[in-house]
């Protein structure tokens, strides 16, 4: 395949820069490795936080057991999810930001700073954007008021374009055991609307 930089495109050569960005290189426990993935065809945009370990070891964002039940929850393959000319993955942080005493760090805050306003509007045909974790609720829906649960739980205030959800790692097996009403009345509809979008003609 022809590597798109050697004839200028912008975004391509944009992400070569932020793969190659070490701007909180000495904060990070196992060294920069900016992890995501992105075309400006991508209709669906996942927000979510920073990659885990396993992320950061494989180079493949949500290629872990948060990614299994994202996928799940999304109703969609592997094949898909990795599919960039379908699905962008933008977390706030791009590198893992090491492990503290209760799950990993934030984010480091100079990704958004640096980066986001640059690649974002590289998606000029998105419809969807999925909002994981209270992170990117900041960002992505600083308007929104409330606890994680709360934002979540009033998801139709932002349907169709906006779906706020909580993180899919094993460590939230409590909280969706505590709110079943996620899995009962949000999931399916989130299976439809991502099912919509993908369907629809280039």
């Amino acid at each position: 395949m022809l590597d798109p930089t050697m004839y200028g495109d912008p975004l391509a050569m944009l992400l070569t820069r932020v793969r190659e960005c070490e701007l909180c290189a000495g904060h990070l426990p196992l060294g920069a490795r900016p992890v995501l993935q992105m075309d400006s065809r991508a209709r669906i945009l996942i927000a979510a936080q920073a990659p885990g370990r396993k992320v950061h070891e494989t180079g493949i964002p949500f290629n872990d057991a948060s990614g299994d039940r994202l996928r799940a929850w999304l109703g969609i393959s592997r094949e898909v999810f990795y599919d960039a000319r379908q699905v962008a993955l933008v977390p706030m942080g791009f590198c893992y930001p090491g492990t503290g005493t209760s799950g990993d760090l934030p984010p480091r805050p100079e990704c958004a700073r640096a980066w986001h306003g640059e690649l974002l509007p590289h998606l000029q045909h998105l419809q969807l954007t999925l909002v994981i974790g209270q992170y990117a609720r900041a960002y992505h829906l600083p308007a929104e008021a409330g606890t994680l649960t709360e934002v979540v739980h009033a998801w139709r205030e932002n349907w169709p374009n906006r779906i706020p959800l909580p993180h899919p790692s094993p460590r939230n097996n409590l909280w969706l055991k505590r709110n079943p009403w996620f899995e009962e009345d949000l999931i399916p509809m989130l299976q439809a609307r991502v099912a919509e979008v993908l369907a629809q003609d280039r």
